[in-house]
């Protein structure tokens, strides 16, 4: 049976070597200021467009990560709404979908907080707002206990599994959890970019909750690296870069869960996820740009409610191409409305018609340039 971090002598006691990991952490610091510069010089309109697709992203792919799809227009509905955006009529909005979105923001809102164990419990609450991951009860707004077993990451069909990892017992999780806490909310003796990797394999790897320990800890991250930026404007999603490389994620994790407690190479490996984040930050950009020049070319032209509603969710990234059944479903119109909708924009050269035809003919914007 392997041995885990946690059970080593000198646990918590993690060491690097400063020198492999200067050079990464000083490009990516820099590369983080300039990539905040960047975005606080946009006008307001354009900064709150990419926190809020910064932050639907970052909430999407943190579940995704798990195996869990929610919502987009739900997620981004609720984001809007907490933060008091106005994105015209918002989708309506299950429990669920409120509870992750509202554990993200209460880390990156309110990052210069205390993190504690009453708010810990209360992200893991709102995660599981029934006291059910799937059909199983849990134990939720507590640590896991020792009536759940040995807490273990396990993949395999039954019979032939294979233990990728095992957390500390239930009856260490108070203890752990202090130190833990204690920790991260210590003055800043450590770069906060540097912080925001140990925390998270930290609190993952202790795992003191029975379900939802990745969301969490990838919000601990967020709430470190708002810490670094002293911003709760999200301009980049690192658990869209993580679920990107979500083999590689899980690799590093075990591998250094298994290993001593010199974390070099998961402190590399998350600085480069991070770096690569950035370039996801740059999309972020472009797309927000886009959207405003679609709407300063058409500013003029009158649009009924349908239509603004359909031209939003297109720049916003609608999958797949624009129909005549799909603008009639987002609408919840009639066929024969949506194909006048539609007709009347590509007339006044808002949309363009796709070659191929029939019923699967599909519409682009046009005036993106």
């Amino acid at each position: 049976m392997p041995t885990y971090i946690h059970e080593l002598k000198d646990w918590p006691r993690f060491r690097w070597s400063h020198e492999r990991i200067a050079d990464p952490l000083a490009a990516v610091s820099r590369r983080q200021g300039r990539l905040i510069g960047r975005m606080e010089a946009l006008g307001f309109p354009l900064r709150a467009e990419a926190v809020l697709q910064s932050l639907t992203e970052e909430v999407i792919k943190s579940s995704e990560i798990e195996g869990e799809a929610l919502d987009k227009a739900q997620v981004r509905s609720s984001i809007a709404r907490r933060l008091g955006l106005d994105i015209g009529a918002l989708a309506p909005v299950d429990r669920h979908v409120e509870g992750v979105v509202e554990m993200m923001l209460d880390a990156t809102q309110a990052y210069d907080q205390p993190l504690t164990e009453a708010r810990l419990f209360g992200w893991q609450a709102a995660l599981f707002p029934t006291g059910h991951s799937g059909v199983a009860r849990i134990t939720v707004g507590a640590w896991r206990t020792e009536k759940s077993g040995p807490m273990q990451i396990v993949s395999g069909p039954i019979g032939r599994e294979r233990v990728h990892y095992e957390a500390p017992h239930a009856g260490r999780l108070g203890g752990e959890m202090r130190a833990f806490l204690q920790w991260f909310n210590a003055g800043p003796s450590l770069d906060p970019v540097l912080k925001a990797a140990i925390a998270h394999l930290w609190f993952v790897t202790v795992h003191p909750f029975e379900d939802g320990n990745g969301r969490i800890a990838r919000a601990i991250a967020d709430m470190a690296l708002a810490r670094s930026e002293e911003s709760p404007r999200r301009f980049y999603s690192l658990s869209a870069q993580i679920r990107a490389e979500r083999k590689a994620y899980y690799d590093i994790l075990e591998t250094t869960q298994k290993g001593d407690l010199d974390i070099t190479a998961w402190l590399q490996w998350f600085l480069a996820c991070l770096d690569r984040a950035f370039d996801g930050a740059e999309v972020t950009l472009a797309s927000v740009l886009k959207k405003a020049r679609f709407w300063e070319a058409f500013a003029h032209e009158p649009l009924n409610e349908r239509q603004r509603k359909v031209l939003n969710r297109v720049l916003d990234g609608f999958e797949g191409k624009l129909t005549n059944a799909k603008w009639a479903a987002l609408t919840k119109s009639s066929s024969d409305t949506a194909l006048r909708d539609i007709a009347d924009l590509v007339r006044r050269g808002i949309l363009i018609k796709d070659e191929g035809g029939g019923r699967s003919t599909g519409y682009s914007l046009a005036g993106l340039g």
